[in-house]
């Protein structure tokens, strides 16, 4: 699933502004300006269209995470991860801890999408790569999984 896709469905879902988008990139550090969040959130084909980048959308989710848990405290001499590249699995990950997920509660997410789904399954994303139950996450799984979200926060809210 490509980025601007996932900034898009997360601000549908939580029902947030290009405005509160900037405010949580800025949470984590990062910079944006209202003005790209809104080329972002263009599809492709219009004008103006803007591509977000992994850097972008990682500050996004790492906002989100401030935002919903609080600031992260490290004990002294843990190092801080260095972020690679944003797959699936990791974009999956950090909505688990944002929005403090149990297995269950994706399991339950997921059927709210019509997609059915065990937690051998859901377990096994959230594996380190190279473990040999480890399974990269589709975008097939990803998009029921952001629509599932969509439907239990729009329903909430």
């Amino acid at each position: 699933m490509n980025n601007n896709d996932v900034m898009r469905s997360l601000r549908y879902a939580m029902d947030i502004s290009d405005t509160a988008i900037v405010q949580l990139i800025k949470l984590s550090g990062g910079h944006a300006e209202k003005a790209e969040i809104i080329g972002m959130m263009k599809k492709e084909e219009e004008p103006g269209y803007l591509s977000c980048d992994d850097a972008m959308l990682n500050a996004f989710l790492d906002g989100l995470i401030i935002q919903k848990r609080g600031p992260k405290t490290s004990e002294p001499g843990q190092e801080q991860a260095v972020e690679m590249r944003l797959d699936n699995n990791v974009i999956l990950k950090k909505l688990r801890v944002a929005f403090m997920l149990k297995e269950e509660d994706i399991e339950a997410l997921m059927k709210l999408a019509d997609f059915s789904v065990s937690r051998p399954e859901i377990s096994a994303l959230f594996r380190k790569p190279g473990h040999k139950n480890y399974r990269p996450c589709g975008d097939q799984f990803l998009r029921y999984f952001l629509k599932g979200l969509t439907l239990k926060q729009r329903v909430i809210s």
